[in-house]
């Protein structure tokens, strides 16, 4: 510090002391000096006097600050007062306002030093090596001094760092620098460094730059952001602007997807900051380079359908119908959404789905047509209306058609409740505003764009010009306003939809001629000799009449090709017909139209050409002016040429179709084929599976047969069949067990029934001849017959009880009789003794008799109450047994039902085995016939197949056998 008051106080002090004097003496300092105080006081010295005294300091000092910087990086204050310097010098930024001459020569000034500075490579690479240091004061103004070189002299240092060793990767380090100023600068670096240079472009757009500026973009709050979200989207411009690799990275980095939120607009839309009108306009026209019109078609396209996936283009839509929005960006807006939809079904169909918030709801179509035809509508919002009715109908028949559609009687709505946008368009062409008949014709125009059918379906259109007079085509319509002499750009207008309509229709061309006044109106008009301002009326007729001239069908006599050509060298002349042909192509605003889709013009008298009707006339040009030179000898040739032509093209239609037929059928058969063995393959998998499962079961057969044994062959066929139809060997188990249950119930039926028997043998010495049978028939009775049996037994016994119960009666009463005869003997005298004994004796006989017969009946009694619970008993038994059996029975049926299912199912896949193998053995012969190569592998497939079918039928055998 001492040592700059001395020389800023010497320089002060005595006029000896110039200022170039003082410099020189700091550059001597800083080249001289061994104390890194005393060069680092001098460096500070020449920085404050190198805004003042640029071009001095710039001279003497430009090396030996170049020079500190190679040689003291060890200390950072002193690079930092050098870069600053160096930008000082460099930077054609001042403070205060100068003239243009003095601005001129501190261009001039910049751009000198950035040359001396540039001429040695190894500077620019030594100031990239400086951006590396994370010290604030020395990145900070080496990223504006590296900025001010670019500005001054891009392309040389573009090229420089471009060949420098990991130069562009140290300058995306800025985008990370969490100090803000220096992200920001660097932003600014960035869209410098990236200008026009496509090879830079794509290594920082692979340097992750998409992805770094649209964090950037969210962190700052997006369309409410501040000029950094604006430096941000010019960064991403110049990265997506002509660069059709970077597009398509940015693509399929799904970063499409993150541009949606920038367009989330609230309801209240007033108060917008002009920051916010910036950002959103340069977001606008970001995604319009993502779909300009002149990149690649397929880039443009997958773009247009990943704006529509994400909701990029609903999103679109909504602003444009959005109220409170400002005019410059609602007309952005609308060419934005123009660009989107154009040529892209998906999008279009959307955008005709479109309806405004308003009651009832309208089509978003027919609301933007109400603008353009609104002569108190801005100027350039009723452009990008023209534009965004253009893009919807291209390349899109089906919208044509619905445009169209409105225009005929049959759709017409009645009630008058609505308006069509046929209707728009009708009174946009017949109104009184120039600029409305233009951009109506325009737009009708383009319903008609190479799209025959509606070229005739609009001849059908009437129109009711007033109260009490016929109606008229809309055809005739336009030749009659043509010929009252209207505004030059209304006649334009109508003469481009006419040429367009008539041009490849040779049924509107008739209609055309029909009228007798339009030929000689048209001649009229290019034969007279106007002005400048007409010269394109009379080549816009001369077009119209070789149109009608050039896809005449000659079903008009009096219009015929020849006699419209024999017309114009009558009355016009060749050459003149020619010359005034030219003047279309040779107008000013022609080659202006032709260069973009999008009508832009500065003003409304600039609205004279639209650019698909440039394309009509590069193409029709040549060839009107060939068929007007030609003779009729050569129209009948060419007519000729072009029959043989059609016959020869119907030819090749024919063999193309047959073709493609063929092709179609090969593919069908090479489908059926690749079905079937699919097929095949499938079902060759369930033989061998079936195979398999039938051998299991064989062995388990065989297993069971062994262990239940000859006697038990019908049970084991029972359990094998169990087991072929999916009862696992636990079940059978347990049916075995129940079947051994059953087996010693009846044993013990059996040993109950020989005890009964033993019984009633006992009874038999009491018993008549009755019971004996009865006895005889209750041994013999088995099964079910025992229940039958012991019900008779019963009965029986119930009999005899009620014979003895009667025979005992009858007892009785010849004891009641013999007592009453004892009685009377016993009163009489003869009698005595010898009577008294044979009573006695016969009363004791009857009464030992008449003991026994009481004591077996009771005997009986017992024994018969103690037969009826054992025949309760066992009746239940049997009941259980029967049901039991039942139960088995009704199981073995079901078995046997489902092995001979089983068995049917087999021989089926036998039989369809064999049917595909038939099958593929045809196919593979009309394939063979038809020229396709069968491969040997197929043929040995198919042998296999049908060997491993016949063995497939031997287990079948083996079934049917089981």
């Amino acid at each position: 510090m001492n040592f700059l008051r001395g020389v800023m106080g010497g320089q002060s002090a005595g006029p000896q002391h110039t200022e170039a004097e003082t410099i020189q003496k700091l550059c001597d300092r800083v080249a001289s000096s061994t104390l890194l105080d005393d060069r680092r006081n001098a460096v500070r010295a020449l920085k404050s006097l190198s805004k003042k005294y640029r071009l001095e300091v710039g001279i003497q000092a430009m090396e030996h600050l170049i020079h500190v910087l190679q040689t003291d990086r060890s200390d950072s204050e002193i690079i930092g007062y050098a870069l600053d310097t160096l930008y000082n010098i460099i930077s054609n930024e001042e403070e205060e306002e100068v003239e243009e001459n003095s601005t001129r020569q501190s261009e001039d000034l910049g751009s000198q030093f950035t040359e001396i500075f540039i001429k040695q490579q190894e500077n620019v690479t030594l100031l990239l090596s400086l951006l590396e240091e994370f010290d604030f004061h020395v990145r900070w103004p080496g990223v504006k001094l590296l900025t001010s070189l670019l500005k001054q002299l891009g392309p040389q240092v573009q090229q420089i760092i471009l060949v420098s060793p990991m130069g562009v990767s140290r300058l995306m380090d800025l985008l990370a620098d969490s100090r803000e100023v220096i992200r920001n600068d660097g932003v600014l670096l960035l869209q410098a460094l990236t200008r026009s240079n496509g090879a830079i472009q794509k290594i920082v757009a692979f340097e992750n730059a998409f992805e770094r500026l649209l964090d950037i973009i969210s962190e700052e709050g997006n369309s409410d952001g501040g000029i950094v979200v604006e430096d941000c989207l010019i960064l991403l411009q110049n990265l997506l602007k002509n660069n059709n690799s970077n597009q398509n990275f940015f693509k399929e980095g799904s970063y499409i997807q993150r541009m949606k939120p920038w367009f989330e607009v609230g309801e209240e839309n007033s108060g917008w900051s002009a920051q916010k009108v910036t950002n959103l306009h340069l977001m606008l026209q970001l995604v319009r380079v993502l779909v300009s019109p002149t990149n690649p078609p397929g880039a443009t396209s997958s773009c247009q359908k990943a704006m529509f996936q994400c909701g990029l283009l609903q999103q679109l839509c909504t602003i444009l119908m959005a109220t409170g929005v400002p005019a410059d960006i609602l007309t952005e807006t609308i060419n934005t959404v123009s660009e989107v939809i154009r040529g892209c079904q998906i999008n279009q169909d959307y955008f005709a789905s479109v309806n405004a918030p308003s009651n009832p709801p309208r089509p978003a179509i027919v609301v933007l047509l109400m603008s353009m035809v609104n002569e108190r509508q801005p100027f350039v919002l009723r452009c990008a209306v023209l534009y965004c009715f253009q893009c919807f109908l291209y390349k899109n028949q089906k919208g044509q058609g619905e445009i169209v559609s409105t225009l005929l009687p049959s759709t017409i709505d009645a009630t008058g409740n609505s308006v069509s946008a046929g209707q728009l368009l009708c009174g946009g062409l017949f109104s009184t505003d120039s600029l409305s008949n233009w951009c109506a014709a325009v737009a009708l125009a383009h319903a008609l764009q190479e799209n025959a059918t509606q070229k005739e379906q609009l001849l059908r259109v009437q129109l009711a010009t007033s109260i009490g007079n016929p109606p008229v085509s809309l055809l005739q319509q336009c030749t009659n306003i043509l010929s009252q002499g209207s505004k030059i750009q209304t006649r334009v207008g109508l003469l481009m939809l006419l040429c367009t309509w008539l041009s490849n229709c040779p049924i509107a061309v008739t209609h055309f001629l029909h009228n007798s006044a339009n030929v000689p109106f048209l001649t009229g008009q290019i034969a007279e000799n106007l002005g400048e301002e007409e010269q394109l009326v009379q080549g816009l007729c001369a077009l119209l009449l070789g149109i009608s001239i050039y896809f005449n069908d000659n079903s008009l006599e009096s219009y015929m090709k020849e006699k419209l050509k024999q017309l114009i060298e009558k009355r016009i002349g060749k050459e003149n017909f020619i010359e005034k042909l030219g003047f279309i192509s040779k107008h000013e605003l022609y080659s202006r139209a032709s260069q973009k889709p999008q009508p832009n013009f500065p003003s409304p008298e600039y609205m004279i050409f639209d650019h698909e009707f440039t394309k009509l006339v590069k193409e029709l040009e040549g060839v009107i002016t060939k068929a007007i030179y030609k003779s009729s000898e050569e129209d009948k040739k060419e007519e000729e040429v072009k029959k043989t032509l059609e016959q020869h093209d119907n030819i090749v239609t024919h063999y193309k179709n047959m073709i493609r037929e063929q092709d179609l059928q090969l593919d069908e058969l090479r489908q059926q084929v690749s079905t079937l063995k699919c097929q095949n393959e499938q079902l060759q998998t369930a033989v061998t599976q079936q195979v398999s499962q039938i051998q299991q079961h064989k062995d388990q057969y065989n297993l069971l047969k062994i262990q239940l044994g000859k006697d038990n062959q019908h049970q084991g066929s029972y359990s094998e069949g169990a087991q072929m139809n999916g009862i696992q060997p636990e079940e059978i188990g347990r049916l075995r067990e129940e079947i051994e249950e059953l087996k010693c119930n009846q044993e013990l039926l059996q040993s109950q029934l020989t005890e009964k028997d033993s019984m009633i043998e006992n009874l038999k010495s009491s018993q008549t001849s009755g019971t004996n049978e009865q006895s005889s028939a209750i041994v013999s009775a088995r099964d079910s017959e025992q229940v039958a049996e012991l019900k008779q037994e019963l009965a029986t016994l119930k009999s005899q009880l009620n014979s003895q119960s009667v025979e005992i009666t009858k007892l009785q009463t010849e004891k009641q009789e013999l007592l009453q005869k004892t009685e009377a003997f016993a009163k009489s005298v003869e009698v005595q003794g010898e009577t008294e004994t044979i009573i006695a004796t016969k009363t004791t006989d009857v009464e030992g008799r008449l003991s026994a017969l009481l004591q077996e009946t009771k005997e009986l009694k017992n024994e018969i109450k103690a037969l009826s619970e054992e025949r309760t008993a066992i009746k239940e038994q049997l009941d259980s047994s029967n049901s039991t059996i039942a139960i088995l029975q009704t199981e073995k049926d079901k078995l046997e039902l489902e092995i001979t299912d089983s068995k049917k199912e087999q021989d089926d896949l036998l039989v369809l085995l064999a049917d595909q193998d038939q099958k593929i053995l045809s196919l593979k012969n009309k394939l063979k016939d038809l020229g396709h190569p069968v491969e040997e592998e197929d043929e040995l497939e198919s042998g296999d197949q049908e060997d491993e079918d016949d063995e497939s039928e031997d287990p079948g055998k083996d079934l049917d056998h089981i």
